[in-house]
This record gives structure tokens, sequence and C-alpha cells, in this order.
């Protein structure tokens, strides 16, 4: 791997450990430093510079949707190339779109969208108010029906080839079914969901700003992630900063009886940072999704292609981003949702009464 001017070997060492796993421990700097023989000051300048070069995006705590009892998708949307880059500003205003993308397919923009569990709308009315204000062609509504994997974790040293695989990540078996959250643990994730502050001791910050001990958040982030609440505290990085300039969406034309048998397989590559079974329409026979990371194009055409021969699935497309609307964090337990929904609620009222 051509090594990049801007970080040296220890730099991508220290890049996937964090978005590996955040030590959830009082000194994590520390330890992040004996793991790599370098002082926790040196650990903590060497974050501090990877966020000034744009390379990490944050470090913080990463939820489970589901296991938090929201509901999400993703959508697919189709205008004409023309009104594309406004269709995107109109859907972003809704703070529970995470992920905005435009590609190269007739379904021309994409992006995710999660309500929380008191949504006045819901999330099918959701999709309808905003492609109606935004006056999309066509929209398909994606939700994950199946979750095989979930993790981008880009390898920063070139240690992995293209072929290497997984042996452990988070997939439906870790979500959680029925863990009901405490008013400290809504306490804590408020603040444990933002970026850690690059200081010695960031969880006793964080359990001060949330009103308990600094133990107290610590059990409660192992319990969270336990349960399968909590994914992990990780890094997540500026993907097209930190060298990897392709994603590719390739979708897969599975036979309903085979998606158990097929899945696991393409789960199984470390290339593959997230896998799963969604519903198809008569426009839209793929089942099953996976979203793949490259430095170019190439890298992840020649991942697609081992899926394909790993899989023996030959019906399949690709669908590049070429265009970043918008990625960022859900924010869980935030008003702005709410303050979204009193704006639009009365659009639901109305369509009711036009239908009627």
């Amino acid at each position: 791997m051509e090594m990049n001017q801007q970080t040296d070997k220890l730099d991508n060492e220290l890049l996937n450990l964090l978005q590996s796993e955040f030590p959830i421990t009082e000194s994590p700097f520390l330890e992040l430093g004996e793991r790599l023989s370098i002082s926790e000051s040196e650990v903590i300048e060497r974050i501090n510079k990877l966020k000034e070069i744009n390379y990490i995006r944050q470090i913080s705590a990463i939820f489970d949707t589901r296991s938090m009892r929201y509901k999400s998708t993703l959508v697919a949307m189709s205008y004409e190339d023309s009104n594309v880059d406004e269709a995107a500003e109109i859907i972003n205003q809704h703070p529970g779109v995470t992920h905005n993308y435009k590609r190269n397919h007739f379904y021309n923009l994409w992006f995710t969208l999660a309500v929380p569990p008191n949504s006045k709308i819901g999330l099918e009315a959701t999709v309808d108010i905003l492609s109606r204000l935004s006056n999309a062609k066509s929209t398909r509504i994606l939700p994950t029906l199946k979750l095989f994997k979930i993790g981008v974790k880009l390898d920063m040293t070139g240690k992995d080839s293209l072929a290497s695989t997984d042996e452990k990540f988070y997939g439906e078996e870790n979500i959680s079914k029925n863990y009901d959250l405490t008013a400290d643990d809504v306490r804590i994730i408020k603040e444990v969901q933002e970026d850690f502050p690059l200081i010695s001791n960031p969880y006793s910050y964080l359990a001060k700003r949330a009103g308990v001990k600094t133990q107290e958040l610590l059990d409660c982030l192992v319990n969270l992630n336990k349960h399968g609440v909590m994914r992990r505290v990780a890094a997540i990085l500026h993907h097209r900063q930190a060298g990897f300039k392709a994603n590719a969406m390739g979708v897969w034309k599975v036979p309903i009886d085979k998606i158990e048998e097929i899945a696991p397989v393409m789960a199984s590559l470390k290339s593959v940072s997230h896998c799963y079974r969604r519903p198809t329409y008569p426009d839209w026979p793929y089942s099953l999704f996976t979203m793949i990371h490259g430095k170019t194009a190439k890298d992840c055409e020649s991942i697609i292609k081992s899926l394909s021969d790993m899989s023996g699935i030959k019906e399949y497309d690709s669908l590049y981003s070429s265009k970043e609307y918008k990625k960022t964090r859900l924010k869980y337990f935030s008003t702005e949702q709410d303050l979204w929904e009193d704006i639009h609620i009365k659009e639901v009222d109305n369509a009711i009464s036009s239908n009627n």
C-alpha cells in the first residue's frame, strides 16, 4: 500500500484500532498507547492531527436503531437529473435522514431515514411527505428484512487483501429484542452519541454531563453493548479523505430460498461493510444488498465480481455514489424530529381528508 504523505505507519495502525473498538475504560487513550507502544499524550496528539486533516469524523458510541425501537428504512427515489440537487436539499431537512447519495440508476437518490418510537407521523407517512415535497417521480421503501452484517472498518494499513474475511461482526442475532432503556440509559446515550473530547479521561467528562458517576457510565455502556443496544464505541472516518474514494451498493437478485445460504458468504468479506435482505418490487428485483468501499471503482468492481463468483449469483447491479448530500449519525432522543413533525403533521391530515 502506498503510504499517504499525511499519515505514517503508526497513524494507520491507530486508525484501524479506533475503528474496531475504542476502549471502555477510565483511560482509553492510555490503553490505546500501550497497544501501540506509545504514550497517552502521543495518542491524543495523533488523533487530534487526524481530525485536523479530516480523516476522523468523530469518536463516539454507535447504537443500533432497531434496538432503540426506532423505525428505519432505506429509501430510493427517482428524479430528473436536473432536479436531484434541489430534492436532496428538501429531504436533508428531515433530522432522521442520516445518509443521502446520488447514485447512477433510474432511482438516483438514495437515503436512510429513521423516526423515533413516539413518532406522530410514522415512517411510511414521513416517506410519503418527503416524496411529495420533493416531487419524486417514483419512490421505493426498502426496509431491512434481515440484517446479516453492519460495521464499516476501513483497513488503513494495507495488510488486508480484497479477499480478506471477517470472523466477528454485528448481525441480526445481536439486535436487542426486548431491552427497556432506563432514565439513566437515556441520559448517558444523549452524551456518548456526541464526539468524545480528546482528554485523558473522556468518560469522566461525559459522566459528569450525564449526571452520573464515571463507573456507572462505564457499566452502562458495557451493559448496552452486551444487550446489543450499543454496537461499539469507535471512530468513524471520512472515507474519501482517508483514501477510500469509491463506494458501490451491490444489489443482488437472490432467490428468497437461497438468501440464508448466500448472504453469510457475502458478509464474510471484510470489504463488505453492510449486508441486508430487503423487499423486492416489480421494477426492483434485488433482494440482497451489499455495501462495498474501495480506494477506486476498479477495487469495488473486483470485490463485486468476487462476490458473484463466490455466490454463483450472476444477476446483479452496482450502484455508485456520484455525490454525497448528507452523512451524519442519527441523534437519538433529539427534539429536532418532534419539531419537523409538528410542522408537517397537517400534511398528513390533509392527505387523509382528500382520500375520504
